[in-house]
């Protein structure tokens, strides 16, 4: 049997996967559940790049270069950048109560 080495197997980019609003939506919702903005911001970067860096970085108000540095996974971007992305993005943060009233 043959042994494969963790260093050789391919990077996982999600990017290809978020092919639809709802692909996006659930990735996203998930992601918040997290907890970490990094991963959030990480989570995001993948978004653009399946939607294309460079426009997104057009709509954002941005430059291409400042978007990867703000959506890298170790990032920790402002709010104003995260609330910029996801504007140009088509997607909205929405608070929900965590619990119910009785």
């Amino acid at each position: 049997m043959k042994r494969i080495k963790i260093a050789g197997l391919p990077e996982f980019d999600a990017s290809s996967y978020l092919d639809s609003e709802a692909a996006i939506a659930a990735y996203l919702t998930d992601i918040l559940e997290a907890k970490d903005p990094a991963l959030l911001a990480s989570a995001l970067g993948d978004i653009s790049r399946a939607r294309g860096m460079g426009e997104i970085a057009k709509a954002s108000g941005l430059t291409r270069e400042a978007l990867y540095k703000a959506l890298r996974p170790d990032a920790q971007p402002r709010f104003d950048t995260i609330s910029r992305v996801c504007t140009a993005l088509g997607v909205r943060l929405v608070a929900q109560a965590v619990h119910e009233p009785v």
